[in-house]
This record gives C-alpha cells, structure tokens and sequence, in this order.
C-alpha cells in the first residue's frame, strides 16, 4: 500500500503569488475545521482503503496475496491519477510517484511475488523522500509549501514576513531548509526499513506492519521538523510585533 501525495510541491514558497497546497487544508480554514486535521484527511484515507480493500480482497473473496495486495495498491493510484487530472500544471512528483507506483504493480503481478509487492511501496516513499531532500539542497525546500499557511495563518503581514525573511534571512532559510530535510531523511529511514521488512517478516505482518511505520516515520517526522518550524514561527512573530 503506497504513500501518495495530492499536494503540489514544487518549492512554490518563495514566488511572490502564493503557493498551492493541499486543498483539503486550504477549504479547511474556511470551514472551522482544524487544517492540521483536514491535511491528514488524505493521507489516512491512503492508509485505510487500501487496507479494506486487501482485507476484503484476501479475506472474504479468497484471491491471492499478490492479486489482494495489486487491488490494494491501485487505491492510491488511482487518487493520484484523480489529482493529476484535476490540477494544473501536471504535479511533476505526483506523475513520478504514479509511474513508480504502477510499474511496481506491473513487475510484482508478472513476477507473482507478494514480497516485492510490499517492497515496491518502499520505493514509493523513496521517491518522495529523495525529492523532498534534492529541493532542500537545491534551496527550494519542497515542504514550505505545506508549512507555510500554516504559520502565516492567513495574515498579509506574516505573509509579507515569510517572504522577506525566506529570501533574505540565513537562519529562517537554513530552519526552512533543514525543515524539509528532516521530513526526507525519515521518510527514506522508512523506506529502507519497509524493503528489509517485506523479506524478512511474513507478508500477512508486513500488511499491517507497513502502515504502521508510515505512521511512526509521521510522527518522528513531525516531532523533528516541529523544532524547526517553531524556530520559523519565533523569526515571523518578532518580524511581525
């Protein structure tokens, strides 16, 4: 089951006309509801469906592992390809996640091999991750992105602050930086520990196991980069007095 992302991140942070993000936490502000809530919303939807689906697949209809875990992994794919024809420009990262994601369902199903299956979710999280670190060195962290509404908040002159600060302020730039490279090391810490578990556990574990460290690798991630961003907040709060 394969981590996805419907959020454009393509370093956007630093342009003077605002930056698309996910729009399940942008309608959020709109709505009253928390958008830290509304911006997991897809993301636990691509951890939960796939699941009902191999659980039912597998389970109750009595397919294979690999047919079971090939339906489930289309979950995420087809969402991804429902983001791409909603959104333009075409999501660069999105279309290299779909191509990842559909070719590793096309070997393991030609294959018949459970185990790389699971592995190639690994590999998806490795795209993610890897291009999450190659914006940060390039000084376009890909993550601001998502970050930035969030500490704006929707206000003109935190905005005006973060883009003063993001393109001339060395401490708020290598906070904004390492921000992101936190976020892609753990998710290719995730990466590495989901190939070596889908051939060393049984593949019925890792179908729940694997869930499960994407939901640890969150939680680090977000504990990380929290120390990060609050560093970020400090510098927009005293821009802002």
């Amino acid at each position: 089951m394969a981590l996805t992302t419907s959020t454009r991140i393509d370093g956007g942070a630093r342009t003077g006309g605002g930056t698309r993000t996910d729009s399940a936490a942008t309608d959020a502000r709109g709505t009253g509801v928390d958008p830290r809530i509304a911006g997991l919303a897809p993301l636990a939807l691509d951890v939960a469906l796939p699941l009902a689906v191999y659980f039912t697949a597998h389970s109750l209809l009595g397919l294979s592992l690999v047919t079971a875990l090939g339906l489930g992994s289309a979950v995420p794919a087809v969402r991804t390809v429902a983001s791409l024809v909603r959104r333009r420009p075409v999501n660069a990262l999105a279309l290299l996640m779909l191509t990842v994601n559909v070719a590793g369902i096309a070997l393991s199903a030609v294959a018949g091999d459970a185990r790389l299956m699971i592995a190639k979710d690994g590999a998806v999280s490795s795209v993610i991750g890897g291009a999450i670190m190659i914006s940060a060195l390039l000084g376009r962290p890909a993550m601001s992105a998502g970050l930035r509404p969030f500490l704006v908040k929707n206000r003109a002159d935190r905005e005006a602050a973060w883009l003063r600060l993001s393109a001339g302020d060395d401490v708020f730039r290598r906070n904004e930086r390492n921000f992101s490279l936190a976020w892609g090391t753990v998710l290719l810490i995730e990466c590495a520990a989901k190939i070596v578990g889908a051939y060393v556990f049984p593949v019925e574990t890792m179908v729940w196991l694997g869930p499960v460290m994407l939901s640890a690798a969150i939680t680090v991630g977000i504990a990380v980069g929290n120390v990060f961003a609050g560093r970020m907040a400090e510098r927009l709060g005293a821009e802002t007095l």
